[in-house]
């Protein structure tokens, strides 16, 4: 009879770290790397522009175009000289680039953060397979003495 109270403490206690310890660090390490793909998203499309603009020719002449001034409200605005751009460079800071060295920036940004995308990838592939060592722990504790049945397969 202890033993039974003993197998379904240790079942409770191993539940407990499972949802609130594994499954929240899986959670918060895929919305962290969403957050990383979605700047380096941001990154590529300044890229798509800044090539655009350089291949159209527009840095030397005036820039027509509209500004998001956020809540989705939008203003026109003329850029007298395209030929610079301020890029955000982390931190709240922006740094004022010409558009090739804005190009180099863009390229080396975006390869520290494909490496930042491989990192935290890594990471929820460890603490998949710490879930699913605990998942098959609580199995066998609770089903202790039972034949197997057949194999589960863990949908994600």
């Amino acid at each position: 009879m202890s033993a039974d109270i003993f197998i379904r403490d240790k079942v409770t206690r191993y539940e407990h770290f499972l949802n609130e310890r594994l499954r929240t660090d899986l959670r918060a390490v895929l919305e962290h790397r969403d957050a990383v793909y979605s700047d380096m998203a941001e990154y590529l499309q300044l890229r798509n522009v800044l090539e655009k603009t350089q291949k159209l020719g527009l840095t030397q002449s005036g820039l027509k175009t509209i500004v998001d001034l956020g809540a989705n409200f939008y203003a026109q605005a003329r850029v007298m000289d395209p030929s610079r751009v301020f890029v955000a460079v982390g931190l709240g800071f922006f740094v004022e680039f010409t558009i090739d060295e804005a190009l180099g920036f863009i390229d080396k940004k975006v390869a520290l953060l494909t490496g930042k995308t491989h990192e935290l990838t890594e990471q929820a592939t460890q603490i998949r397979a710490r879930i699913k060592l605990v998942l098959e722990g609580l199995e066998e504790l609770q089903f202790k003495g039972e034949p197997p049945g057949p194999p589960r397969r863990d949908v994600w």
